[in-house]
């Protein structure tokens, strides 16, 4: 009995000790971080400005393995939000942007758990030839009486957070420009042979009106929807997915109608419960390969040539593969890469 009397005196006075340093506490801290990246700020400031790029390579978001994440128009920009759920460790928040300016600022607010009050996150960029200056200012939210002791753990937690995250940015960067590199280098238009392997596609089956103004707002409606699902329903990152895929025959390019299959390459099949999406295989095969660079409506007349070729060498071909090089924006300006299996 004493013994636990004694314990209860411990307790107490420690729960008092805690109770009076928490007096020299502030409610709210606020800091300042500085770091640096080795490219230019017009391809750092995209990956803030879009919250599904943002949570690819940002250490706070990596680091839940569990989480699921929910994404809400518009994608990018002022009024851009998020929510993002990890029952595991009970874990869940809301991440707004609430201010951007292209290039130059931008101005997160980052609610966790129900909290009514968010963290307030501005980042500044600054140009500095092909690298880029951050400045973050960070302050925490106002904590109850007996939760301030965070606060004293909060600076050393954002430091390390941006630190790693600026070294996740930069291999992400790296691999782009290693892609940009590669595009660069593409000869266009000029028929080639290659072996594709084989592959899964995860996307939707399509029937559209096959006109001008119709066929590409459709593509990209698709486009969207197929990346914002293996983004925001499966949780995957950029490097666990392929480049989007378009798959149609060739013969019904002049109908009216239009069918097609858009779909994203996949490692794997995981388990889906929304019925409008669905798997199919991608046969490894022969392939006759067309580079193409213009108005999506353009590409018909490479597709003819791959067309020709393949009935002068006397060989079928399988259904038309289109692969978007760059993310599609504008029918003005789309990058395609054209292929069409071949067999005897």
């Amino acid at each position: 009995m004493r013994f636990l009397k004694f314990i209860i005196i411990i307790i107490l006075a420690l729960f008092g000790v805690y109770s009076l340093s928490m007096n020299f506490v502030d409610e709210s801290k606020s800091f300042v971080h500085h770091s640096e990246i080795a490219y230019p700020v017009d391809k750092v400031f995209p990956q803030f400005n879009n919250l599904q790029n943002f949570t690819s390579w940002n250490d706070f978001f990596n680091e839940k393995e569990d989480a699921s994440y929910s994404f809400f128009t518009p994608y990018q920009g002022l009024g851009s939000a998020m929510k993002f759920s990890d029952p595991k460790n009970s874990d869940h928040g809301d991440l707004f942007i609430r201010y951007s300016n292209e290039n130059r600022s931008i101005r997160y607010q980052l609610f966790e758990g129900d909290s009514d009050n968010p963290y307030l996150i501005d980042v500044k960029f600054i140009p500095s030839g092909d690298k880029t200056k951050l400045i973050w200012n960070i302050h925490t939210p106002k904590r109850d009486y007996l939760q301030r002791s965070l606060n004293l753990v909060a600076e050393d937690f954002f430091v390390e957070n941006i630190d790693k995250s600026m070294k996740n940015l930069f291999q992400l960067l790296g691999n782009k420009v290693d892609k940009d590199q590669l595009l660069a280098s593409v000869k266009y238009d000029s028929v080639m042979v290659e072996n594709r392997e084989g592959g899964l596609l995860l996307g939707v089956n399509v029937s559209t009106r096959n006109t001008k103004e119709i066929l590409f707002k459709n593509v990209m409606m698709n486009h969207s929807k197929v990346l914002n699902f293996v983004k925001s329903d499966l949780a995957k990152k950029d490097d666990e997915f392929g480049n989007p895929v378009l798959l149609i025959n060739p013969a019904n390019l002049k109908d009216k109608e239009i069918s097609y299959f858009y779909g994203i390459p996949l490692s794997k099949r995981v388990s889906v419960s929304d019925n409008n999406f669905n798997f199919q295989t991608l046969n490894a095969s022969k392939t006759y390969v067309i580079y193409f660079q213009g108005n999506y409506n353009d590409r018909v007349k490479n597709i003819q040539e791959l067309l020709k070729m393949a009935k002068k060498d006397t060989l079928r071909n399988g259904q038309l593969i289109e692969e978007f090089l760059e993310e599609p924006a504008d029918i003005q300006d789309v990058k395609l890469k054209l292929s069409l299996p071949v067999f005897r």
